[in-house]
């Protein structure tokens, strides 16, 4: 064979190979899977309060990618950020659709190949709620009681703080898992001295069932963090979806925001997960509407996350350490706030939670 037509061959094969390799990358998946770390009340397929929950919400994906035909899957999951990792972990789940800091941080740790791409759901608050013939007042009376938290999930990082803020440890407690819709039935049934929870929880107290005793609100130490995650296959494969999914995300938290002045059309969306448009009311009522829906990785967003990985460690609840900034892949946020104009549109915020100049 002469050399030239070898050397020919070769481009060819090369240039069919790449040609090959473009096309797989470019090739639209059927089917778009999404592990939702919680469900509504009664277990729900629906959740609420964040800017991730508004995008599910409002149908942003399904009308983004219908004339492609191609499918949004959604998993809402009542064992939440475990079952969302159990989910990556059996390749089952293309994103983590506001996956907690804790859960996140625990399947990264244990060799999980995922990557943060914006904030789902920042400074979220927590509740304590008590029987409401209980005679506990305060975090201080729970020595020795019955109490629900929900394992694996961001709550129980913040719930480790919360009790460390007052002198405590877990073991200081009889702490029993239960997820938010057992725990609110354990607390009408006093099956359970006192549980940890969300929002929803407030509508115990309205109903006369029990009673609030504490909340994170106004506490920056212990609030709690989601993000939106994808795994790096689906990442490698189709670029280009994931960008516009993270496009979704972004539009999703610049409607929200734009609701500051006027947020009942936030609530009322959000009430069809079953926590009650007042209890949306009094979770936001101490923060910005617009803080809470950024979807920005900023200096406190970053921050945040690694002192969560930090604390974890020193929980025990990981081994392995964890690198946050190769964690985070920022160019598709970049991207989406570029192609929409919004990238000055939220303001930064700093390691301390306050506004950068």
């Amino acid at each position: 064979m002469k050399r030239s037509t070898f050397i020919k061959g070769l481009l060819s094969v090369s240039a069919i190979s790449l040609l090959g390799e473009r096309t797989a990358r470019a090739a639209a998946p059927s089917v778009i899977r999404i592990g939702v770390p919680g469900v509504g009340v009664g277990n729900r397929p629906i959740i609420g309060g964040s800017n991730v929950a508004t995008v599910a919400l409002r149908g942003l994906l399904e009308e983004e990618f219908k004339a492609e035909g191609i499918k949004i899957q959604w998993n809402f999951l009542r064992g939440a950020g475990p079952a969302v990792n159990e989910l990556f972990a059996n390749g089952l789940a293309d994103f983590g659709w506001g996956l907690g800091d804790l859960p996140s941080i625990i399947g990264k740790a244990g060799g999980l190949k995922t990557r943060i791409l914006s904030a789902g759901g920042i400074r979220q608050n927590t509740y304590l709620a008590v029987p409401s013939d209980s005679s506990i007042s305060s975090i201080k009376d729970l020595r020795g009681k019955k109490v629900a938290i929900f394992k694996g999930t961001n709550a129980q990082l913040a719930i480790a703080k919360i009790l460390e803020a007052n002198g405590f440890t877990e073991k200081d407690i009889r702490a029993i898992n239960m997820d938010n819709n057992t725990a609110r039935l354990a607390l009408t049934t006093k099956d359970i001295e006192a549980g940890f929870g969300n929002a929803d929880f407030l509508q115990l107290r309205d109903q006369g069932v029990a009673k609030i005793v504490y909340t994170s609100r106004g506490d920056a130490r212990v609030l709690k963090h989601s993000s939106l995650i994808a795994s790096q296959s689906f990442i490698d494969q189709y670029p280009e979806i994931t960008q516009r999914v993270v496009n979704k995300l972004v539009e999703a938290s610049k409607w929200l925001s734009d609701q500051e002045a006027n947020p009942a059309p936030v609530y009322q969306l959000w009430a069809k997960s079953g926590t009650g448009f007042s209890n949306y009311k009094e979770d936001f009522q101490a923060s910005s509407l617009k803080v809470r829906a950024s979807p920005l990785i900023d200096e406190y967003f970053a921050s945040q996350y690694k002192r969560a990985i930090a604390d974890s460690k020193r929980f025990n609840l990981i081994k392995n350490d964890i690198n946050f900034e190769s964690w985070v892949e920022p160019k598709f946020l970049n991207q989406a706030l570029k192609t929409q104009k919004l990238e000055t549109y939220w303001q930064r915020h700093g390691a301390d939670g306050n506004p950068k100049a």
